[in-house]
């Protein structure tokens, strides 16, 4: 026993150097010999699964949008941070898939596809809106939420992301709940907006086109009903929105926006640092 209760203690030496370790390209980790070792003693054995889950969670976790957050990018803490989510294993399989291609950095990464599923579910929410889909992973974490009536409108203008995010949909037995949009964004918010749409969507989620967002919002206002959400992503824009020294037209853009909505009387605002920055908009 004492043997089990010594090769714990290593363990969890290890476990700690594996979560904290001083080493960014090259992060220790408990060996699998003691893990064994534990799983051996009754007592010990959920310890020792557990390990085995968090050292896999651990290693899964992406740099699929290694500029998400500037604070915390490439750095162990945000390592920590994603291997707190909750990630279902086809999130996980789509966000694997998208690294691979190009513009992967337009992925939301799994705390912000999370975040989006827990505000859908605090909300009941059963209408949304996804402007800029990309390959899908912020859409579907949203449409695996919403009940078996639920709709999401999920809007993209390029064909061959679009191909991805429908494949993962009917892989997640979403399509029923997914009504996907391919061309300009804004032209298919008109024409919700044209059908008596207004007042509808309990959620919308904008990642589009950053020059283009205070027309998108002014569009997704009317879309969503009083008490609804728009959340905007990018907001900081990989930190540059806080340097001065920074003035290229997106860049500046995004801080017009920002100090925008922070003045905006028909709305709840509130900016977090979730990603690269995520604002909450709750329609009055």
């Amino acid at each position: 026993m004492a043997m089990a209760g010594n090769a714990e203690a290593c363990l969890r030496g290890g476990i700690a150097k594996f979560c904290y370790g001083s080493s960014r390209s090259r992060v220790p980790r408990p060996s699998s010999f003691l893990v064994l070792q534990l799983a051996g003693y009754k007592q010990h054995r959920s310890f020792a699964l557990q390990v085995l889950a968090d050292r896999r969670n651990m290693e899964s976790v992406m740099p699929v949008n290694t500029k998400a957050n500037k604070l915390l990018s490439g750095d162990r803490l945000f390592q920590y941070v994603q291997a707190q989510v909750r990630e279902p294993e086809i999130l996980r399989t789509l966000r694997q898939e998208t690294s691979k291609m190009r513009g992967s950095s337009m992925q939301v990464t799994p705390d912000q596809g999370q975040f989006l599923a827990m505000l859908a579910r605090l909300m009941g929410a059963e209408n949304c809106i996804d402007v800029g889909v990309f390959t899908g992973y912020s859409a579907l974490a949203v449409a695996m939420v919403l009940p078996d009536s639920g709709y999401l409108v999920a809007c993209d203008r390029s064909q061959e992301s679009l191909a991805v995010a429908q494949r993962y949909f009917k892989l997640a037995g979403v399509c029923h709940k997914v009504d996907v949009r391919l061309g300009m964004a804004v032209d298919t918010l008109k024409e919700l907006l044209v059908r008596g749409d207004a007042g509808r969507y309990d959620m919308a989620f904008l990642d589009a086109d950053k020059r283009v967002y205070p027309e998108y919002y002014e569009l997704l206002l009317q879309l969503v009903r009083p008490g609804g959400v728009i959340v905007v992503d990018n907001v900081l824009w990989h930190g540059t929105v806080a340097d001065p020294s920074v003035v290229d037209t997106k860049t500046q853009s995004i801080r017009d926006f920002n100090k925008f909505l922070l003045h905006d009387g028909r709305i709840d605002y509130n900016l977090v640092s979730v990603g690269d920055g995520m604002s909450l908009c709750r329609k009055r």
